[in-house]
């Protein structure tokens, strides 16, 4: 029989229903994932052998948690998934706000019910998915926001005294009883807010104006924190802290190819887009890059942090700079290409905070600089030689290249059609050449080649490079010091 179909506290109690605490529920069900070898968190990334054991742990012990890292960590989406390893099903007394639970009620409401109608008592059931709530902390929220309050408009409505218990407002703390509640940036809550926590984590029960109740709350607590407020904005207060039992720090992917993942599964790319728009995976690598060399940038504040949505942005507006290339020139298919990724600068510093030094170079600046340092270092992984005297074959294929550019110069515009880029790279009859000295991943256009080539001579100083907004200029290494003026009227 389907226990949905449960309708009355007698039926539940003949269904040998048992009351079961949330966190043995969690507990109960990791356990079931993990004889399984499951994986109850899905999508999240980079964590396998490091955040997720700790969680797991942390669940098993049975302990209320606080995920502290930086921004963009996936901490608000870990504490959603512990949904998953709840009970699909909860029965509750039909009406409570409380989610009473029908063999151990604890509001005057469910306990009134049950005394006057038995067995007959209404059952309902609530879908796991309804017993999550979270709270952004901020400085405005209230104590009567979380914990509860007298509600004078009940009190008159109902013709009762502000002594009845039936006049209390219940918060959201109350109204999360046997599910999962989530406080997301707790320093961010007023010191005296948090001390209102103390008795939900150590006693668990809660405390209203000054009524003599109390009820006994049933609630898997989950908060995140980023390291930076305990000194900036405020500070989680000593005795709350020491009554949550289980910390767990996040962090960023710990390589290129997880900050990927985490990028292609997060980016919402339009279908229309991936249908005419190729991403090459060279794209992918560099456009992770920059996030990697923005966490390690000198000119952005680490401890603010670098978040995924850095890429993920990236990514998204790379897959539209290129289609509106294509949309302009009347193409059918295109290419993320090398001059797409200096089209990202407004993706970038939206998420990045800049420290003083930073902020004299300027935002733009800085995402120029990242993007060039991602070219920079993806070019020694693909062109072994670029920067030292390594491989003798892949110099003097490099070299062949320089050298054509000491006699010529080479004009790439940003907007150029599929053929005019292919003609123009196809002018530097070296460089098609030169690439058999290197390998690069399969899945990369050979005039993607060409141009990542051209690029990162340039950022190593093989060739000179001069960038407008409508495109780049290449030349021979002393170009670098003239000024191109011949390059379109937006030259600067």
């Amino acid at each position: 029989m389907d226990k949905t179909s449960i309708a009355t506290l007698g039926e539940l109690r003949k269904s040998g229903y048992n009351s079961k605490s949330v966190k043995d529920e969690l507990r109960d069900n990791l356990i079931g994932f993990l004889r399984q070898n499951a994986n109850p968190f899905t999508g999240i990334v980079g964590y396998e052998q490091t955040v997720i054991p700790q969680l797991e742990r942390a669940i098993l012990a049975k302990h209320s948690i606080n995920l502290l890292g930086l921004r963009g960590q996936a901490k608000t989406r870990l504490a959603r998934l512990l949904v998953n390893l709840l009970d699909e099903y909860m029965p509750i007394v039909a009406g409570s706000e409380v989610n009473d639970d029908p063999l151990q009620p604890i509001s005057h409401f469910a306990k009134h019910q049950i005394e006057t109608l038995g067995d007959q008592t209404p059952i309902a059931w609530v879908h796991r998915s309804e017993r999550y709530t979270e709270k952004l902390a901020t400085p405005d929220v209230s104590i009567a926001d979380l914990i509860g309050d007298v509600d004078p408009i009940k009190a008159a409505n109902l013709k009762l005294s502000y002594a009845d218990e039936r006049v209390i407002h219940y918060g959201l703390v109350p109204r999360a009883n046997r599910g999962i509640f989530v406080i997301n940036e707790l320093p961010d809550l007023q010191a005296r807010i948090q001390v209102a926590l103390f008795n939900v984590l150590q006693e668990s029960d809660i405390q209203i104006r000054g009524f003599k109740l109390r009820l006994p709350m049933d609630i898997q607590f989950v908060f995140t924190a980023n390291p930076e407020d305990y000194t900036n904005r405020g500070a989680i207060i000593t005795p709350l802290k020491d009554r949550i039992q289980s910390q767990i720090l996040t962090h960023y992917p710990h390589d290129r190819q997880a900050g990927m993942a985490i990028t292609r599964q997060e980016a919402k790319v339009n279908p229309q887009q991936q249908n005419h728009v190729t991403l090459p995976l060279l794209i992918e690598e560099l456009i992770e890059q920059i996030a990697i060399e923005a966490r390690e940038s000198e000119y952005i504040d680490a401890k603010s942090g670098v978040s995924a949505r850095l890429t993920i942005s990236a990514l998204e507006q790379a897959y539209s700079s290129a289609e509106r290339r294509m949309l302009l020139n009347g193409d059918k298919q295109t290419h993320i290409r090398i001059a797409d990724l200096y089209q990202l600068i407004p993706a970038i510093n939206g998420k990045i905070e800049l420290v003083y030094e930073g902020e004299q170079e300027g935002g733009a600046s800085v995402a120029q600089r990242l993007i060039s340092k991602a070219i920079r270092t993806l070019a020694i992984q693909y062109f072994p030689g670029i920067k030292k005297s390594k491989a003798k074959s892949a110099n003097a294929a490099l070299q062949s290249v320089a050298a054509w550019f000491n006699e010529n110069q080479l004009d790439l515009p940003n907007d150029a059609s599929e053929q005019l880029h292919k003609n123009q790279l196809a002018q530097v009859k070296p460089l098609k050449t030169a690439l058999n000295a290197f390998e690069m991943p399969g899945n990369t256009p050979k005039e993607l080649q060409m141009e990542f080539l051209l690029f990162a001579m340039a950022e190593h100083s093989l060739i000179g490079i001069q960038q407008y907004q409508t495109g780049a200029s290449f030349t021979d290494v002393l170009g670098n010091y003239v000024d191109l003026n011949n390059f379109g009227p937006s030259a600067n």
